[in-house]
């Protein structure tokens, strides 16, 4: 079946930027691209990197999941790519862009910091993605594009919460 992901958010080019941006995320991304890998076949090759990305296309649904049998007696998760292609509708006001840009090329460091600053405001409970933009004086489109950066922060309706482990 041939799955397209329309792209008319600004801050959903977050992932597909950050999908790519080490040679160990492209090389995991090609590898469940063409077949089915399991978290263990892509640890053993590319090692906690690889997992870590595994892990950021799962929250990004940039991967699907099944269960398949594993050569010990538990069955173990496998991944593959969802989508077959991309369709992009690249037409947003500049200080969006700039905005999803900027948190995408956002070096590590910096992006960590800010991430931390942001679990901060939103606490266990979680908070409503408004009062975070608004305490830390950013765009709600900078707001968006840090959170689908981040594996540690997810939307619930208008609200951010921590994502369990």
């Amino acid at each position: 079946m041939n799955k397209i992901k329309v792209i008319n958010e600004p801050s959903e080019l977050v992932p597909m930027l950050r999908a790519v941006d080490t040679p160990v995320k492209r090389d995991v991304l090609k590898e469940v691209t063409m077949e089915w890998k399991t978290l263990k076949e892509i640890e053993d090759k590319y090692g906690v990197e690889g997992k870590e990305a595994l892990k950021f296309f799962e929250k990004m649904k940039l991967v699907e999941t099944r269960w398949q049998p594993s050569s010990g007696n538990r069955p173990e998760k496998a991944y593959h790519t969802y989508y077959n292609s991309f369709h992009i509708n690249a037409s947003w006001p500049v200080y969006e862009i700039s905005d999803v840009l900027s948190v995408a090329m956002m070096p590590e460091e910096e992006f960590l910091e800010l991430e931390k600053k942001i679990l901060d405001q939103v606490g266990k409970e979680g908070k409503f993605a408004g009062d975070v933009a608004e305490a830390m004086g950013l765009t709600s489109t900078m707001l968006k594009s840090v959170v689908k950066r981040s594996v540690r922060l997810d939307y619930r309706g208008h609200r951010l919460e921590k994502v369990k482990e």
